[in-house]
């Protein structure tokens, strides 16, 4: 006689994918609560420990949300370490402490271009303003300063409300140029990771720059709009960013390259064409007087961070370069020298091996700014920055990247 079988449902499986995303973006919190921790231990008395004693705080709780609250703790943890890591230091610093020498330099070049069509002291006014007389950055950065020059008091006043408004969405447009889900909650994580919220909280500048060049890199590889309107739009954004800061005109070389091999010359050409008139259209508007007085602009944005004026660049840290330029003249002239070199090798890498698409563009860019910085005689480690930035660009522009946000 049979014994008769019964054939049972298999027993569902739980799913390890929940707890594996609470596990990677609580990893990535409890990281930058470390290195907030860091800053703030390390730090002397000053900015830089307040927002590491801000931060650490926001960080940890959101780490803490991330991997304890199943349903709703990645939003929570996004929420935390946004309100812990940017805005309550960027209050707290904009109204409880005095201006950062970055602060100081956009207001007031702000308030020159209202009143005098530029925003660069004169030589003669250079000569005897010391350090913070000095404006290292091009007009359109003036532009975070006018709220202050128009009359807005206290905090919507201050530019690094303005700096985090504009660095979010403009990673936002990137993220969705990009066609990636959720372009708001990425947005938010990369302005909330220490590589943006740190120097917002400061009034650094370079925040705005670097979303400007992933909103370039983005547009590049668009998948939804035709080529010719992204190479547009591309080249729109180089040519904003080239019209803050230095620091964004790598990007045009290396986009040029990866479009040469991509699309052709001509189209390569057609994009650096819009980028420099994108630039110099901006350079008119903005700073038309110092297009027929060009000392000054010259003195600020060249001379002044390569360490060749009276006044020396603040900007400091034991790097190759500065290293070099402390021996005296002629450690000063080889770094200079040894950047020359780099230049002309990454150069020389792009047209003699371009990238192939825009993702080996953004790690060929973050290559060779992470030299020119390590090289430079007037450097700090916060425009590393850029080449971390980049990183994390690509690494969020991936589809597992739902999973820290």
């Amino acid at each position: 006689m049979g014994v008769a079988t019964t054939s049972a449902a298999p027993t569902p499986v739980a799913s390890p994918r929940p707890a594996g995303r609470r596990g990677r973006a609580a990893a990535w919190y409890a990281a930058f609560a470390v290195y907030a921790g860091g800053v703030a231990a390390l730090s002397g008395p000053g900015l830089d420990r307040w927002w590491g004693i801000w931060a650490v705080g926001g960080y940890a709780s959101a780490a803490v949300l991330a991997w304890c609250w199943r349903s709703r703790g990645r939003q929570a943890a996004l929420a935390a370490s946004l309100a812990g890591a940017l805005a309550a230091p960027v209050v707290w610093l904009a109204t409880q402490a005095p201006a950062t020498p970055d602060v100081t330099v956009v207001t007031r070049s702000a308030a020159l271009l209202l009143h005098h069509g530029s925003p660069y002291l004169a030589p003669a006014q250079l000569a005897h303003g010391g350090v913070l007389a000095y404006n290292p950055y091009l007009p359109v950065m003036a532009v975070l300063g006018l709220p202050r020059a128009l009359g807005l008091p206290g905090l919507a006043g201050d530019p690094r409300p303005w700096l985090a408004a504009v660095t979010f969405l403009l990673l936002a447009a990137a993220f969705r140029a990009a066609a990636q889900p959720g372009p708001l909650r990425r947005a938010a994580f990369a302005t909330a990771s220490p590589l943006i919220a740190f120097p917002i909280a400061l009034g650094i500048t370079d925040p705005p720059v670097l979303a400007l060049t992933c909103l370039a890199l983005a547009l590049l590889a668009s998948p939804a709009w035709p080529v010719a309107r992204r190479a547009w739009l591309g080249a729109v954004a180089v040519g904003v960013a080239s019209a803050m800061k230095y620091t964004a005109w790598p990007a045009l070389a290396v986009l040029t390259a990866t479009i040469v091999a991509r699309d052709g010359a001509r189209a390569a050409a057609r994009f650096a064409a819009i980028a420099a008139a994108t630039t110099l259209t901006l350079l008119v508007a903005l700073a038309p007087a110092s297009l027929t007085a060009p000392a000054a602009l010259i003195q600020n944005t060249i001379m002044f961070p390569l360490g060749l004026t009276a006044a020396r660049t603040p900007a400091q840290s034991p790097l190759p370069g500065h290293l070099l330029a402390t021996v005296g003249p002629a450690g000063h002239d080889a770094a200079i020298v040894l950047l020359i070199i780099a230049g002309v090798a990454i150069a020389v890498s792009l047209a003699i091996r371009p990238p192939a698409d825009i993702t080996a563009a953004a790690r060929r860019l973050a290559l060779g700014l992470a030299l020119m910085f390590a090289l430079s005689p007037a450097t700090r480690f916060g425009y590393f920055a850029y080449p971390l930035g980049l990183l994390g660009w690509i690494a969020l522009s991936r589809e597992s990247a739902p999973d820290l946000t």
